[in-house]
């Protein structure tokens, strides 16, 4: 398997980690200064994702797939392989999103696993590290802050 992933322990309760992750996403999903903007959410396995992120230059990146698994309280699974009404595109990656209880908080691990090592290389090479680190970041502050 081609996997990166990145994981740390966030000092909060693991509801309130899931809540934060789950319903706040517009707030921790993309590196700062990028955002994103939800269109389609249909949290259930099967149930389309669409979202474009914006970077602050005015780039684009739209990203549409499916959720493979929406279990509530523990992880959401999505991929690009399928969008729309199960219509295959050019998979890139699946990417897994999920929480645990660990000690007297949640230990948060974000994955990306790729068909090919190629791909994962690629996304290597786009600053997955940095990126999925700085978002992980994002996500800990919201859900530490008061």
């Amino acid at each position: 398997m081609h996997e990166l992933s990145v994981s740390r322990f966030i000092a909060a309760p693991t509801a309130k980690v899931w809540d934060v992750m789950a319903n706040r996403q517009t707030e921790w999903w993309c590196p700062a200064p990028w955002r994103v903007e939800i269109a389609v959410q249909e949290r259930r396995a099967g149930g389309r994702s669409v979202m474009t992120m914006h970077g602050p230059d005015g780039e684009m990146m739209p990203n549409e797939g499916i959720f493979l698994a929406w279990d509530e309280g523990r992880r959401f699974v999505t991929t690009d392989a399928v969008t729309g009404d199960f219509e295959p595109s050019g998979p890139f990656m699946i990417g897994i999103w999920e929480i645990a209880p660990e000690g007297d908080g949640t230990r948060y691990t974000a994955s990306a696993r790729h068909w090919t090592e190629e791909a994962c290389e690629q996304h290597k090479a786009m600053g997955f590290e940095q990126g999925w680190t700085a978002c992980a970041e994002q996500l800990a502050a919201l859900c530490e802050a008061g």
